[in-house]
């Protein structure tokens, strides 16, 4: 049986993952020229707790649960989430109301844990909070990962178990038989296929269109952040939420997985047109900077590292779409995979093999007798002991050879990166960290163009950033 997953976001990757458990022909294809670079690279970060999804969504549905399967799962794919739990704090009575109504909604939406904290608990806990703050809803199970990192790793492990790749290829449409796809055309190859599952992010109503399967019209939602330098990453030491809009769970203030702090997302609903429009605005930024300050008025500004927006899918019924076409035999949608879809998407990849491959459509699914579900990530160096270090470096050099120096990346771990296949300098990032840090990139970028010059074979001038036309150099200024 051959199966095309189109899209490798974090969604799309970890039902692929989840397939590769099973004796099947299965291809993953991406536009991109790496994993996770659509809504998966741009977002908060959150593993959610579950209590804001309406009672009966398929939100709700599924948080909960995934939010409960990310602890296997880094256990197995070696990636890193840190449970710091949130809170969601009331500044006024009329909020305290609503905290009381997550509280509610949240038990039953069967998220365990849910405490209401008093503002005396509050402080204590985290003491740079507004002082006028009320009360607060805690969750201890909420969290924060590294999103591309678990698209990375889903795709590895499933690599490792006979999964093949296609990057670089954008899915532009199929040919039928009887009402079902028989192929999967791009604009450089064709495949053959079973069954098609459509995880293509903000662009999967433009895949069902194609394939002539329902959908729902998806429109980007911006969101800008702002980044702050890691020596006030501790200003906080959980996820803080203010009391949810209809709109939006609102602009937070949250640690990152690497020890820095994030304010945002705002939320600005753009024309469906403009779903690769990535600007950020001065206003934004405004918004960001006022809604923060009063969550957290002690937030340092001055040590902003970085700005940058993410899009992620919004859509009329503001809830998942996922499910079995009708029109179409053996098309699947896992489609506007809006907030929570991060920690929905482990259990949404259950759902789609067990509930909708084997039940619904029936198709007969062999488990692999041999399938591994452990994938080792790249050893930080940073994190071992100096003994260990040293041991390491004996044998091979390139460990004790810094080249990224905020966040204390080695020569090793970028090689490593470039063998297990990041082919640009953002590929590198996302799976290093290097250029993660206070500089950006403006110290190192130019030694890690030099490390994908030689492990590629390539001239500097073909070394880009992320897509074929972003270029950092175009020749040599002297021979």
């Amino acid at each position: 049986m051959k199966v095309v997953v189109i899209g490798a976001g974090v969604v799309g990757s970890l039902a692929a993952r989840e397939l590769s458990k099973y004796d099947l022909d299965l291809t993953i294809i991406e536009k991109n020229l790496d994993i996770g670079w659509g809504v998966t690279k741009a977002n908060s970060a959150i593993l959610h707790a579950g209590y804001d999804d309406p009672i009966g969504s398929a939100r709700a549905m599924f948080c909960a649960r995934g939010n409960e399967l990310y602890t296997q799962l880094s256990e197995e794919l070696d990636f890193e989430i840190k449970r710091i739990g949130s809170y969601v704090i009331a500044l006024n009575n009329e909020e305290s109301k609503t905290v009381e109504e997550l509280y509610r909604q949240g038990l039953m939406n069967k998220v365990p844990g849910l405490e209401i904290h008093d503002r005396k608990t509050l402080l204590e806990k985290e003491p740079n909070l507004n002082r006028d703050v009320i009360c607060g809803l805690w969750a201890p199970t909420a969290g924060i990962t590294e999103p591309w990192m678990v698209a990375i790793a889903a795709v590895e492990n499933a690599l490792a178990n006979g999964t093949k790749l296609v990057l670089n290829e954008e899915v532009i449409g199929f040919e039928k038989n009887n009402n079902k796809i028989t192929k999967v055309i791009t604009n450089k190859n064709s495949y053959e296929a079973d069954l098609v599952v459509n995880a293509a992010g903000l662009f999967a109503d433009k895949i069902a269109i194609l394939a002539g399967a329902e959908y729902v019209p998806l429109h980007p939602r911006r969101g800008e952040y702002i980044l702050l330098d890691k020596k006030v990453g501790s200003t906080v030491s959980s996820v803080i939420f203010p009391t949810p809009t209809k709109t939006s769970k609102g602009i937070l203030v949250l640690p990152t997985i690497d020890g820095g702090l994030l304010l945002g997302p705002t939320a600005v609903d753009l024309p469906a047109e403009m779903k690769e429009d990535f600007q950020t605005t001065q206003e934004g930024l405004e918004q960001i900077k006022n809604f923060t300050r009063n969550l957290v008025p002690s937030l340092d500004l001055s040590q902003t590292v970085k700005t940058f927006c993410g899009l992620r899918p919004e859509s009329p019924q503001k809830d998942f779409f996922i499910g079995a076409s009708k029109e179409v035999k053996n098309f699947v949608n896992l489609m506007a995979m809006r907030s929570p879809g991060l920690t929905a998407a482990p259990a949404i990849a259950q759902h789609l093999v067990e509930n909708i491959i084997q039940e619904e459509l029936r198709f007969q699914l062999t488990t692999k007798r041999n399938f591994n579900p452990f994938r080792k990530g790249i050893k930080k160096m940073v994190e071992l002991s100096l003994q260990e270090w040293q041991e390491i470096v004996k044998k091979d050099p390139a460990a004790g050879r810094l080249i990224c120096y905020c966040n204390e990346v080695t020569e090793a771990e970028i090689i490593e990166a470039i063998r297990r296949g990041a082919r640009t300098l953002d590929g590198v990032k996302f799976r290093t960290r290097a250029m993660f840090g206070r500089c950006q990139g403006g110290f190192c970028s130019i030694k890690i163009m030099r490390i994908l010059e030689r492990e590629l074979g390539k001239d500097m001038s073909e070394v880009v950033l992320k897509s074929p036309g972003s270029w950092i150099v175009d020749g040599k200024v002297r021979e």
